[in-house]
């Protein structure tokens, strides 16, 4: 299988960066390199792009479309988590990066390929890695953590309703067997949703296996201690463009930006402000940009997707 991955808010990440043709540009979740290959077109030859993805597969077919790129930028790709971005360029010997890119959303292609088992339409080993040589994946989750602590997640990361009657049925089932695919994960799913709750128009497994997903991937965890490092690895003037598909990922990113713009944290009684608080980001937009109806009707995928973009000072 081809892949592919719509780069979803294209123009405006573009342009939120504010490439220059000599800048150092950090693609954070190159995938397919949708993204990166307009960044690449933009760069001369004093330019370079460096794409990060965790997924080896992900990383071969963006040297293949980078490859076919008429630039005179240069680009290199690197097998690593992006939470790691101190030391991705710490080795590539660069000291700031002019613009950093994050892309939250999950590829088409891993969304696609069965042996993958993020879908919850067809059945396949419980997997759920973006980085297929991480040991921990969804069978692992479901079959070895507390009860408690997978109705926190999905309840937490999935915002469902049922969280710990989902979690208790997986409890009961796991006694009598080894829950391997994900069919079976979605028929307990099912078993556990009351009959009234199930006639939602989406389906009844769709939130638990995405917090499972988050959980497995350290998603949020990786992007809470990240920012810091992102904010860290850029120039002055130079721009953070993340694009978000989850209200808790937006949150994340929202209060980071918010704290890092020099308001005061201090409570409202006290005399004088003494918290110290540092202006090192300016927001580039007050609110998040949202794809238009023209994207929408070609990638129904970026219904979710926020673009939240600052400058560093």
């Amino acid at each position: 299988m081809e892949f592919s991955h719509e780069p979803v808010l294209l123009k405006e990440c573009i342009e939120g960066l504010n490439i220059r043709p000599d800048g150092i540009y950090v693609d954070c979740t190159v995938g397919g390199a949708g993204h990166s290959a307009e960044i690449l077109k933009r760069l001369g030859p004093e330019g370079l792009l460096i794409g990060i993805d965790q997924d080896r597969e992900a990383l071969a077919a963006a040297r293949e479309n980078l490859g076919k790129v008429n630039s005179k930028g240069r680009f290199v790709l690197i097998h690593e988590n992006f939470e790691n971005i101190r030391q991705i360029l710490e080795v590539q010997k660069i000291k700031l990066a002019d613009g950093i890119l994050v892309d939250l959303g999950v590829s088409s292609y891993q969304l696609s390929a069965d042996e993958r088992g993020f879908k919850y339409q067809e059945d396949a080993p419980l997997d759920m890695r973006m980085n297929q040589e991480s040991e921990f994946t969804a069978k692992e989750l479901v079959n070895t953590w507390p009860e408690d602590d997978i109705a926190r997640i999905i309840r937490d990361y999935g915002e469902e309703r049922w969280a710990a009657r989902i979690a208790k049925f997986i409890g009961e089932a796991r006694k009598n067997y080894v829950i391997e695919t994900t069919s079976q994960l979605v028929d307990i799913i099912k078993a556990a949703i009351p009959a009234s709750a199930r006639k939602e128009k989406q389906h009844p497994a769709k939130r638990t296996f995405q917090a499972i997903r988050i959980a497995v991937n350290r998603e949020l965890e990786v992007l809470e201690t990240v920012l810091p490092k992102m904010l860290e690895s850029l120039d002055r003037g130079g721009r953070l463009c993340i694009i978000t598909f989850h209200s808790l990922e937006d949150r994340i990113v929202k209060q980071f930006i918010r704290d890092r713009t020099g308001r005061c944290k201090c409570p409202p009684d006290f005399p004088k402000c003494v918290c110290n608080a540092v202006k090192e980001l300016k927001p580039v937009t007050t609110k998040p940009i949202t794809p238009s109806e023209e994207e929408l009707e070609r990638n129904h995928r970026a219904r979710s997707a926020k673009l939240r973009i600052a400058e560093k000072l």
